[in-house]
């Protein structure tokens, strides 16, 4: 799958890159760095796609450096573009990367993407003090039931693996991680330009999950898990 990021086939189903959704994702790690005091000074993040969720971060925090990382030419020409002072953009792997270690390390809407997800998520975790993973969790009983959510994932924007909550952290805990915080992040209920079913679900998903988080998101979906680990 490596292979539609490195050539065109990402940037033609997703030509935006999810730049729109950049603001919203960088308010949901601002939350968990600050509720749980993270200080830090270096930042980065692999798989940055266009940067802005970097850029984002860089209005909310006084980090003297970051760095973004990016297999994608497409996507890497657009964040080199947009490069600042404090942050730099870069055509490699971070396991490449001369700069590590760094404070916090940003793994957003990435692992479902890597074939060896395990081994990846192993060989990340010594290069950086704390790490912010941010994984959407696909599985429930209405995308199970429907089927074609779960496919449109795989052909669109490239999930090779599906997650619950549950799963997510085990995989993170087999891994060596030692989870300090996690949250569920609502995408489909705060995100524009969502889908009309997606729409048509809001109601229920937020009525329901002020009530049983865990089985509102077990059994509508909808919901993304934002993990702050060591």
């Amino acid at each position: 799958m490596l292979e539609i990021y490195q050539n065109e086939t990402y940037a033609e189903n997703n030509p935006g890159w999810h730049e729109e959704d950049a603001p919203w994702k960088a308010k949901q790690i601002a939350q968990i760095i600050r509720k749980n005091a993270i200080t830090f000074d270096r930042l980065c993040e692999v798989g940055c796609g266009t940067g802005d969720i970097l850029l984002n971060l860089e209005q909310s925090f006084s980090f003297s450096e970051g760095y973004g990382y990016e297999v994608s030419p497409h996507a890497y020409r657009r964040a080199k573009s947009k490069e600042t002072n404090r942050t730099r953009f870069y055509l490699e792997s971070v396991f490449d990367s001369a700069a590590t270690p760094f404070d916090v390390m940003l793994v957003i809407d990435v692992i479902e993407h890597v074939e060896d997800y395990i081994g990846f998520a192993q060989k990340l975790r010594p290069l950086a003090k704390y790490k912010i993973f941010h994984i959407p969790l696909d599985l429930s009983v209405q995308s199970l039931l429907r089927q074609h959510p779960i496919m449109n994932l795989r052909k669109n924007v490239g999930h090779l693996h599906y997650f619950f909550k549950e799963s997510a952290l085990s995989t993170l805990n087999s891994c060596g991680y030692k989870i300090i915080d996690h949250a569920y992040t609502a995408g489909r209920l705060e995100l524009p330009n969502q889908a009309r079913s997606s729409q048509f679900m809001r109601i229920p998903r937020r009525a329901l999950f002020a009530l049983n988080q865990d089985l509102t998101v077990r059994i509508l979906g909808g919901y993304s898990l934002l993990v702050l680990a060591e």
